[in-house]
């Protein structure tokens, strides 16, 4: 496994994204299953764990909690937390109150005394980011988090909170299909030194390969409503696969390995966190920080890549569409 930085804060090259284990993706994991796979990810080398209070409504953090407790101390923790502008009234002091209050209760279902890195979920267009930076300030002097970070915000709310408290993150969606913040927010973060950390960065999995237009997704699953899994999206978008199938091919390794590679090859700065919900995606995930893309490679990768349109994307307002859906 390779390191890299986010801002000051080392972190191994790939790191584990553990929503999945809570929802999201169909059926999870017993919860012997998912501690087995976060501890196996960790003796291989992974040391950046990602999580939020909202997954599983608890769940998510308090599985997370029990599975690093034995090395807590030897890996970097993210969690994140939504502020809801209905709940915190008008003043700076109900949003401090209300931001502490969640983090307390994700520190005690971690298991620990501190957060390496904390979010704040989605950036809420009521809610000014220099007020939650002021917030996050106080707690990074207190001890109480090393760093800070923003989701899915624009390149003017990343500018607008540094320039109160430094970002150590920004975690947003970033695949081959899902390219938009390479225009602004990824030079912002390159200028600013804040890391840059990819959620979805398989496109839901859509990247991997292993999906079919036949295929049939139930209860929770995010894929029933992302429009990239239509029958139809799934057929135009084969072009994308095939050429990623190509890569692989030549260079002996898998599709999601080549997506990770070209990802990791991109900026040094950039730290992706795949689910991972079996060993064998353990594995293979984990083993793309030892797949390398030439200079050459990837500029004809990106070439290839420029002529190729995607159909379908991922949204919040799609996925919200599951909690009406039988």
């Amino acid at each position: 496994m390779n390191y890299r930085k986010l801002r000051n804060i080392e972190v191994s090259s790939i790191g584990y994204g553990c929503m999945g284990f809570s929802h999201g993706y169909g059926e999870i994991p017993s919860e012997d299953e998912a501690i087995r796979l976060i501890r196996l990810a960790y003796e291989k080398g992974c040391t950046f764990f990602d999580t939020a209070e909202v997954y599983g409504d608890g769940h998510n953090e308090r599985l997370v909690g029990k599975a690093i407790e034995p090395f807590r101390e030897n890996i970097i923790l993210a969690s994140k937390l939504y502020i809801d502008s209905n709940a915190v009234g008008g003043s700076f002091e109900e949003l401090e109150t209300h931001i502490r209050a969640h983090l307390d209760a994700s520190l005690e279902k971690l298991r620990t005394d501190y957060l390496d890195i904390y979010y704040q979920h989605r950036v809420n267009d009521d809610i000014p980011v220099e007020d939650v930076a002021r917030v996050m300030g106080k707690l990074i002097v207190e001890g109480k988090i090393r760093g800070w970070g923003q989701s899915q915000p624009t390149a003017e709310q990343i500018r607008s909170a540094h320039e109160v408290t430094p970002l150590t993150a920004v975690q947003s969606e970033y695949s081959m299909m899902e390219r938009q913040f390479e225009q602004d927010v990824i030079p912002t973060c390159k200028e600013l030194n804040i890391g840059f950390v990819p959620f979805s960065l398989l496109a839901s999995g859509f990247l991997s390969g292993k999906y079919s237009n036949k295929d049939q997704y139930q209860g929770d699953d995010v894929r029933r409503v992302i429009t990239r899994f239509n029958e139809e999206n799934v057929n135009k978008n084969q072009p994308l696969i095939d050429l990623i199938q190509k890569y692989a091919n030549e260079k002996q390794a898998t599709a999601a390995q080549i997506s990770l590679a070209w990802m990791l090859y991109k900026e040094p700065f950039i730290v992706p966190i795949p689910g991972m919900r079996k060993e064998s995606r353990v594995n293979e995930n984990l083993g793309a920080a030892d797949v390398h893309i030439s200079e050459e490679e990837y500029t004809a990768l990106e070439n290839e890549l420029s002529k190729i349109k995607v159909y379908g994307n991922r949204t919040d307002e799609d996925i919200a569409k599951l909690k009406d859906i039988d």
